[in-house]
């Protein structure tokens, strides 16, 4: 099981993930991913959902048109991981390939 990270650890973390915050009221982690329309929106979802199926790790997401809601919390250790923390940063990569 994944080692859930200190409060210190993960906001280090987070400082070097862009546009990741703590998620408020849980120990989570989210972000708002806009996009230029509905395509890439969920050609985004598409790829970050076979990357979470290969580390066995999956979001929370909300997909409403062009915008994608992720949180990321590692639900057998009670909060956030370096599982979150790598899923993050994959899927900011994803983002920037994703987006024309």
């Amino acid at each position: 099981m994944a080692e859930r990270l200190t409060a210190d650890a993960r906001k280090q973390a987070l400082g070097a993930i862009p546009g990741w915050t703590e998620v408020q009221g849980r120990d989570a982690i989210g972000k708002t991913f806009v996009f230029k329309d509905f395509n890439e929106a969920f050609g985004f979802m598409t790829r970050a959902a076979l990357v979470a199926e290969k580390m066995d790790h999956h979001p929370e997401w909300r997909n409403v048109y062009k915008t994608v809601e992720v949180v990321l919390s590692t639900h057998d250790a009670g909060g956030v991981t370096k599982l979150d923390i790598e899923l993050a940063r994959t899927m900011n990569t994803i983002a920037k390939l994703t987006a024309t």
